[in-house]
């Protein structure tokens, strides 16, 4: 059995991926870079707001240089209005404090955001203190220190990781773990072939981990 599961959080805990790129849809259209909700998420999904922001202009987004404060306020505002949990999630999070098996998050998102989707779904005080930030650490995935760092925190020698992003998928294989890829959105074809193990619903998981 692995010793530590660390999950990303957009997409994996909290169903507001496509909450968030609806949003920034909306706000990029406003800046003349036109593009649908599916290559949004394709071109986006797994990244960080300042790089969002740096391929947009490359797009040709003509983003203003506060741009990533701007659309943090717009996607914070959509997420409280209500951001769901991923079905199933509760039960997985159950079945591991069942077995005894710690948890985590690693994510490419803000702590205040991770507050504001946790929060609302009473997940917040088991991850407050077992989140590791890239906007908090400097790194982000696909870089793997986020992953190392939080095997390292809880002594971990069998961690697994539960992504659902290509960058995601990268750094759990670069940090050399097993990685559990959830696809709800299509069939999970590039997360496989980056070397991931797919599945398509939460009640898949606990198999998967062996509880």
């Amino acid at each position: 059995m692995h010793d530590l599961v660390i999950f990303d959080c957009d997409g994996v805990l909290v169903d507001s991926e496509r909450l968030t790129n609806q949003v920034l849809v909306d706000n990029l259209a406003r800046y003349d870079l036109h593009v649908s909700l599916s290559e949004c998420m394709s071109l986006f999904v797994g990244g960080t707001m300042s790089g969002v922001h740096q391929q947009a202009r490359s797009l040709g987004a003509d983003l203003p240089d506060d741009w990533v404060e701007q659309i943090y306020t717009e996607v914070y505002a959509a997420l409280r209005a209500g951001t769901p949990l991923v079905p199933g999630v509760r039960v997985v999070l159950e079945r591991l404090d069942a077995a005894g098996v710690p948890y985590c998050v690693a994510s490419n998102g803000r702590p205040e955001k991770m507050q504001i989707t946790l929060g609302q779904n009473g997940l917040w005080d088991r991850f407050k203190d077992v989140m590791f930030s890239a906007q908090v650490m400097g790194t982000a995935k696909p870089d793997p220190t986020l992953f190392l760092t939080a095997a390292q925190h809880f002594g971990a020698v069998r961690p697994v990781v539960i992504e659902d992003s290509e960058n995601g998928v990268t750094a759990a294989i670069r940090a050399e773990m097993r990685c559990l890829a959830y696809a709800a959105h299509d069939d999970g074809a590039g997360l496989s072939a980056l070397g991931a193990e797919v599945f398509t619903q939460m009640s898949q998981l606990p198999e998967l981990l062996g509880l």
